[in-house]
């Protein structure tokens, strides 16, 4: 993809993030847009942040740790992780991300809590779905996770994370989120993020009170094979 499509695509994005933001009766300023550059090269990255981007997200280890290895002095970029952590890798995702969306079990608490180090911000991983396989807690076991982690000494709660089940309307979903989210407010007054919304659904997300989106396609264009 040239630059100018790119940068054509994120001012199209940003133009509906603000559109659905004003329906919702919410101030823009508040959502964080995202961008997830998965399988794309580091390459990209640089295009996005030439475009204003700062905010760019991986979910795979292996891929977060080399590009933000490769742009180590790309200045203000945060790197947040959106896909499943394997425990034995946590350290790994913690040393390259300044933001981990998907926290869904104590054993991970333990494994990224570092007691010394800077806090880390982490938001609890909701499951939205009936399937016990997809990543994620069920919502009744979210304010249980959100004690431990406020029981850590290194993490520090944002909020909650989810998809919507391809199955559901994501409105309906969106909305059973932010019930779960004020549960979890109950516990730390303080983790009001909401990392929901992605191409095809962040205008309900916003409508439902998502304070982050992860949104790929839509601004990068397909992605490469998987290599």
């Amino acid at each position: 993809m040239s630059s100018s499509a790119l940068g054509t695509r994120l001012a199209e994005v940003d133009g509906s993030i603000a559109d659905a933001a004003r329906s919702a009766g919410r101030d823009v300023a508040d959502i964080t847009r995202i961008v997830v550059t998965k399988f794309h090269p580091a390459s990209l990255v640089r295009e996005l942040h030439a475009l204003g981007v700062r905010d760019v997200a991986e979910n795979r280890q292996q891929e977060l740790q080399s590009k933000s290895a490769e742009l180590e002095g790309l200045d203000e970029v945060r790197w947040h992780f959106v896909g499943q952590v394997q425990s034995k890798k946590a350290r790994a995702v913690r040393r390259a991300a300044s933001v981990v969306h998907s926290v869904d079990r104590e054993k991970l608490v333990s494994a990224l809590d570092a007691p010394g180090e800077d806090p880390l911000d982490v938001l609890v991983q909701i499951n939205l779905t009936e399937d016990p396989n997809r990543g994620g807690v069920r919502d009744d076991d979210a304010p249980r996770l959100a004690e431990a982690i406020a029981r850590s000494e290194s993490l520090r709660l944002r909020g909650v994370m989810a998809v919507a089940p391809l199955d559901e309307d994501p409105g309906v979903a969106f909305e059973r989120l932010a019930g779960i989210a004020g549960r979890v407010r109950a516990v730390v007054p303080d983790a009001r993020w909401i990392s929901a919304g992605m191409s095809g659904d962040f205008a309900e997300a916003i409508s439902h009170g998502a304070t982050h989106l992860r949104i790929g396609t839509a601004i990068t264009g397909p992605r490469p094979s998987q290599v």
